[in-house]
């Protein structure tokens, strides 16, 4: 039998878990504080965690700047607080599903609309 939740799946939710405390609470970068976090995967061998960011401010490059520069910070504090053997190396990537998703609510909202006017 196949194992239903992967540990590579545990450990991803608990690095977005520990990430977002660690962004509320720690990170001091004025143009990280509104970041949210939407997804984590991990590689099978733990190595390299990419991490699926989102802002209300959208994509800017002062974001993932800021997300890059506390990527070492953030590391360490994983290391501290999940005691792996091996703490993946960060890599963040915007993640535009949710702009997406507003985008095609508005244009549904748009046809719904319309089709009450005709």
């Amino acid at each position: 039998m196949a194992k239903d939740f992967a540990r590579t799946d545990r450990i991803a939710e608990q690095i977005q878990r520990e990430l977002a405390e660690l962004i509320r609470l720690e990170v001091k970068d004025p143009r990280v504080r509104k970041v949210t976090l939407t997804g984590v995967t991990v590689t099978n061998d733990h190595a390299h965690a990419k991490v699926f960011y989102t802002s209300l401010d959208g994509d800017s490059p002062d974001l993932l700047l800021g997300l890059e520069r506390a990527a070492g910070f953030l590391r360490s504090q994983l290391a501290h607080a999940m005691k792996l053997r091996i703490t993946p190396q960060l890599h963040f990537v915007y993640d535009a599903s949710v702009e997406r998703g507003a985008h095609l609510s508005q244009l549904i909202d748009q046809a719904v609309a319309s089709d009450k006017k005709d």
